[in-house]
């Protein structure tokens, strides 16, 4: 029977590495193991790169409204506060009639 191989995964590199947004997959390939090995063993790592780039990304999206990117702002009241484009609707209900006279 073939002795398992021992790899040299440092779990501060695997945080890092899923904090540049890095899959899995990438992750794995970068120590030579499986992804399997890296879900099963090192999850809490992945997890914890992955919830630091969300977290970096909403700094940036803060700074950015806070600088004055209007597109940045109204982005972030319409998902974070429930803000939303409306409609003007006509008090009629019924359409307008072109008249030529």
């Amino acid at each position: 029977m073939a002795r398992p191989k021992k790899y040299n995964i440092d779990t501060e590199e695997v945080v890092k590495l899923a904090s540049y947004g890095c899959t899995n997959k990438e992750i794995a390939d970068f120590f030579g193991c499986s992804a399997d090995l890296l879900e099963k063993s090192y999850s809490e790592f992945l997890r914890k790169g992955k919830v630091d780039v969300k977290i970096r990304l909403r700094q940036l999206q803060w700074a950015s409204a806070e600088n004055g990117n209007v597109t940045m702002q109204i982005f972030l009241g319409k998902n974070m506060l429930g803000q939303q484009d409306k409609i003007e609707q006509n008090e009629l209900e019924e359409p307008l009639v072109w008249s030529s006279d």
